[in-house]
């Protein structure tokens, strides 16, 4: 499947509706990453492969979505973007953690299984 384009439309109909309360509350069935980026940025392109294949090899367990900062600039604004790539990753039942910059895969796996993956194995 890949990664899943992200609009801020989508993103308050399936991830949060910050227009309707401050209190984060993450609507989703499964842990997300949600990758902001852009088309001109370097370390996006780099990173973008390597979030593509996570997406492939944990689908079923985890959604990785990506926003494109020129296009969705509400959503980006609503998370303080100010560097490109950022990469937010969303628990189901815990407060998201924003990662700025490009990280390897093994890093990004790494917090994959500790963050997101385990707080599912503890159902």
């Amino acid at each position: 499947m890949g990664m899943i384009p992200l609009t801020t439309a989508k993103f308050k109909e399936d991830i949060f509706d910050y227009t309707q309360s401050q209190e984060w509350s993450y609507q989703g069935d499964m842990p997300c990453i949600i990758d902001f980026y852009a088309d001109w940025c370097g370390p996006c392109k780099a990173v973008a492969p390597i979030l593509d294949e996570l997406a492939n090899e944990y689908e079923g367990k985890i959604r990785i979505y990506r926003v494109d900062t020129e296009v969705e600039q509400e959503l980006s604004a609503v998370f303080g973007i100010r560097s490109i790539p950022s990469i937010l990753f969303v628990p189901t039942d815990k407060q998201p953690m924003m990662q700025n910059g490009a990280l390897p895969k093994h890093a990004l796996q790494n917090i994959i299984q500790k963050e997101l993956l385990n707080e599912v194995n503890e159902i």
